[in-house]
């Protein structure tokens, strides 16, 4: 399963906190939908809602095989505290990153990038499913 595979992750509370869901979907190098995965978070914040979506689609990639990904977020926060050019101040925030690290950890090639929120359309349906769906 050589190849690059790109996963785009979003996470959506309703209120901040409030309700939310993370979604996830990998698409490989021909544009066709691999794996997509999405959650029922609980009361959260937007940004642990974010940060639970990478990891959740980190796994699923993990789970897949694929070891060459490139991440798209269209949290620029997120993006920016992964990538060092912002410290992670929040507590609860700094446990999550230390998953994110140790996934990020077991790939080969992984490339964190920003992308304006209409570019991941995909994701955000899937955690708002998620939210709907409970």
């Amino acid at each position: 399963m050589a190849g690059n595979y790109k996963l785009f992750s979003d996470g959506a509370c309703r209120g901040n906190p409030g309700i939310g869901g993370a979604g996830a979907v990998i698409i490989d190098g021909l544009g066709n939908i691999v794996w997509e995965g999405k959650q029922y978070l609980g009361h959260c914040t937007n940004n642990i809602a974010e940060y639970k979506a990478l990891i959740m689609g980190l796994r699923g990639a993990l789970d897949s095989g694929y070891k060459n990904l490139e991440v798209y977020l269209d949290s620029e926060l997120l993006a920016k505290q992964i990538n060092g050019s912002y410290r992670v101040k929040n507590e609860n925030l700094k446990i999550l990153m230390q998953d994110v690290r140790g996934l990020l950890a077991s790939f080969n090639s992984v490339h964190v990038k920003h992308v304006p929120r209409l570019h991941n359309s995909h994701a955000d349906r899937l955690a708002n499913q998620a939210i709907d769906e409970k």
